[in-house]
């Protein structure tokens, strides 16, 4: 398990106009906002922090080797008081949230990426859920506000899990906590000198990958209200079929002990593989996954369905039609219009 003393050191700048305050400062939540190259969304997203009506954060920029003007984009934000820390070669979405982690001094911890925003209560909101909640509850959620690049708009319901549900980690494994978004979420601090920091082997699922081990020791709390927006922005469809692949292919090494006590649920994890491949066009590696699922789930139709289509009717079009049918279909029966 990964902990905070023997992570690797970090180089914090605190150059003009980019104020560091004193260590005797003691927020109750530091925010952390990792960037790479996102300077002309970053104003943005620091804005909605600005505009928080709970006011006792402090704010760290994480600036993950970027080659635009992030530095002077946290320049003009000086009453937040950022502390801008610097990778000088790209580290990825997982070190540039541990770096931040490392740094804070929050008893709370939230995030947000730098191309999205907050609603201006989102702080006040989870953090008065938090003050009536046993130590236990480790992490209070919301669900978002999806705006697409056209700017449609959309309700994206997260998971439900309350503490009342308990710790519920099988079910995380069966992807019940995908769909959880960091940036809608406030931490407790101590949940990483528990559960680990971000796994930094993960080039994707950072997240899901994290609250699987959070649902092992800590409950889960839902607001059922969107405290985000979360844009959709052309870096959202830049997939890369092996580093996917090889990160699921991670997780599923990581806790394949507890995932082979249910055949559905090991299953699941490789009709996943075999179906993202089939929707990108890689059919004919895509059918071991596909066969695995089959093996050890007999009944996983849907690993059915694709194999049969990835042999009869093979192709990107095919596929694309299927998975845009079936979140047409997910999207009115859950009434997630906006």
């Amino acid at each position: 398990m990964q902990n905070f003393m023997n992570m690797a050191s970090i180089e914090e700048t605190g150059r003009d106009g980019v104020k560091t305050p004193g260590k005797s400062s003691m927020p109750a939540v530091s925010v952390i906002v990792p960037s790479y190259n996102r300077a002309h969304l970053l104003g943005r997203a620091l804005r909605s922090v600005a505009r928080q009506t709970y006011k006792d954060f402090e704010v760290i920029v994480v600036d993950d080797g970027s080659t635009d003007d992030t530095e002077g984009v946290v320049k003009e934000f000086p009453s937040l008081n950022i502390r801008y820390i610097r990778h000088e070669r790209n580290k990825g979405e997982a070190a540039a949230r541990n770096t931040g982690v490392m740094a804070a001094r929050g008893e709370f911890i939230a995030f947000l990426d730098s191309d999205d925003e907050w609603l201006p209560e989102k702080l006040e909101k989870q953090m008065a859920v938090f003050a009536g909640q046993s130590p236990k509850v480790g992490i209070v959620y919301s669900d978002m506000c999806e705006i697409e690049r056209n700017g449609r708009r959309r309700l994206w319901r997260s998971p439900t899990f309350m503490p009342e549900d308990g710790c519920f980690y099988m079910k995380a494994l069966n992807y019940k906590v995908y769909g959880i978004g960091i940036g809608s979420a406030i931490v407790r601090r101590e949940c990483f000198d528990k559960a680990g920091l971000f796994d930094e082997r993960l080039s994707y699922y950072v997240d899901f990958d994290f609250f699987i081990r959070l649902s092992r020791d800590y409950y889960f709390y839902h607001l059922k209200e969107p405290l985000i927006n979360y844009h959709v922005t052309e870096d959202s469809f830049r997939w890369v079929t092996a580093a996917h692949i090889g990160s699921r292919e991670v997780i599923l090494a990581k806790y394949l002990d507890d995932i082979q006590k249910s055949p559905e649920t090991l299953s699941l994890h490789y009709w996943k593989m075999g179906r993202f491949l089939c929707v990108h066009n890689e059919c004919t590696r895509a059918r071991p996954y596909l066969l695995k699922a089959i093996g050890a789930y007999p009944f996983n139709f849907k690993a059915w369905t694709f194999l049969i289509i990835s042999i009869l009717l093979p192709g990107r079009l095919t596929f694309r039609f299927i998975s845009r049918i079936r979140r047409r279909l997910k999207s009115l029966l859950s009434g997630a219009g906006l």
